[in-house]
């Protein structure tokens, strides 16, 4: 148990960050475990919906990776992946547009709703949001951001509302595209201007010894991720997160970090402690 001066010193260690993040951008990419299990999802959802009345303007921008392999199995088409990133024909575009933009996005609404707050579910068809163009003839209707008009996120941050946005894009032609949620994310945060960028993952962060969660890094300067990558600490698939992180850093947003969703309330933790909760990057 908590003892109560324990309690008091926790409120107390959060105040400065309460003021400090008032009416400032969040943006949250949502993805990993903390978005399949139940249990983790309703904590996230409780998470935004606290931060949201403590006066900041929290972002939910997520993926569905699982979601979507799990109807391509069920319609019987086979997933396939180039690099990471999933091969997307007709077909297949349509099917994430259902899931994303459908079932996972208003699933995300709902459970906001639940717990006490006003979310809207966008994607990045809606209000000219996400621009797109193919990022390779080989990926199909995989796309390439080309720009992100915030104007419909800013109106609804301004009504009080919790924009939770599904990642697919279209072009001029009317195409439809899938995009990367962590790239989506980074590039939003950017056109926001964001105070912060979290990017939720399955691992505690960025680890020196991937082995070891106590080798934990705290902060990371950009300019040391080359050295990291020579050394094989950055590799495989965090490689993507820590690209993701230096495009919104690259963007202005002032805080980025990469946070272990697997850890209940770890966006409170990242947000309203001395600590943190992963790797920030500088």
């Amino acid at each position: 148990m908590t003892s109560l001066d324990e309690k008091a010193t926790i409120l107390s260690e959060a105040l400065p960050y309460i003021l400090k993040y008032k009416e400032k951008i969040i943006v949250v990419k949502y993805g990993g475990n903390a978005m399949i299990d139940e249990n983790l999802k309703a904590l996230v959802m409780k998470d935004v919906v606290m931060l949201t009345s403590l006066g900041m303007k929290v972002v939910l921008v997520h993926g569905g990776g699982p979601e979507i392999s799990g109807m391509l199995k069920k319609v019987g088409k086979e997933s396939k992946f180039v690099n990471g990133l999933r091969v997307t024909d007709s077909e297949t575009v349509d099917i994430v547009t259902q899931v994303l933009a459908g079932k996972v996005n208003k699933n995300l609404v709902k459970e906001i709703n639940l717990a006490g707050g006003n979310a809207i579910g966008l994607s990045g068809l809606d209000s000219g949001l996400i621009e797109a163009e193919p990022l390779k003839p080989e990926l199909g209707f995989v796309g390439n951001i080309v720009n992100i008009n915030p104007d419909v996120i800013h109106d609804l941050l301004d009504m009080g509302y919790i924009p939770v946005i599904s990642t697919v894009g279209y072009d001029k032609d009317g195409n439809v595209y899938n995009i990367n949620a962590d790239t989506a994310a980074a590039r939003i945060a950017g056109a926001l201007n964001a105070e912060k960028f979290i990017a939720m993952t399955d691992i505690k962060g960025v680890l020196k010894d991937k082995n070891d969660d106590s080798t934990l890094m705290k902060y990371i300067n950009v300019s040391e991720l080359k050295q990291l990558a020579m050394e094989g600490i950055i590799d495989g698939g965090m490689i993507p997160k820590v690209e993701c992180c230096v495009e919104a850093r690259r963007r202005g947003v002032k805080y980025v970090v990469i946070i272990d969703g697997r850890i209940p309330h770890s966006i409170l933790i990242e947000m309203l402690t001395d600590d943190g909760a992963g790797t920030e990057f500088k």
